[in-house]
């Protein structure tokens, strides 16, 4: 049975944008790559030393298989791109996040969906409203759209890279 998921990418050391093209080449192997938004670079949040803004896009992935088969799918595409996991939020080659996987709830010590982070993050929610506007968020029933527009106030400056 085909499941529709989303997920964030970032990347913010090397060739971002390469970056992000190999790991969007990479999911095409995974499933079907449905949907691609736009590169966004954004202001790092949620971090305390400085480093490199980000290059961050969302994708819709259409599978064969469960939440757990796509986490160590994209963990293994991670490691092949050289991420290592040596600080929490540390700069990285890139980064792939599970946002939402159809309408389910897991809530395991190795993974949660919907991301955690979903509901606050501008740089996730904006490429993610260009491919999945009127996709519900399966606790707050609230549309990504929605969720969007409660974010007035936060901060991390998020902009559409032209010529996408």
């Amino acid at each position: 049975m085909k499941e529709t998921a989303y997920l964030s990418l970032g990347s913010n050391l090397g060739d971002r944008e390469n970056n992000l093209r190999q790991a969007i080449a990479s999911l095409r192997e995974v499933g079907n790559v449905r949907a691609v938004s736009s590169f966004y670079e954004t202001e790092p949040v949620e971090v305390e030393d400085e480093q490199p803004w980000f290059l961050n896009c969302a994708v819709r992935l259409e599978i064969s298989m469960g939440p757990d088969e796509l986490l160590a799918a994209i963990l293994a595409i991670e490691r092949e791109m050289g991420r290592r996991r040596d600080a929490v939020r540390a700069p990285r080659t890139i980064d792939i996040d599970i946002l939402l996987f159809g309408d389910l709830v897991v809530d395991l010590p190795h993974l949660t969906i919907p991301h955690p982070g979903l509901s606050h993050r501008r740089f996730v929610l904006e490429p993610l409203a260009e491919i999945a506007p009127n996709v519900r968020h399966p606790v707050s029933q609230l549309t990504v759209c929605e969720l969007l527009r409660t974010l007035a106030t936060v901060p991390g400056q998020v902009r559409r890279q032209a010529g996408q």
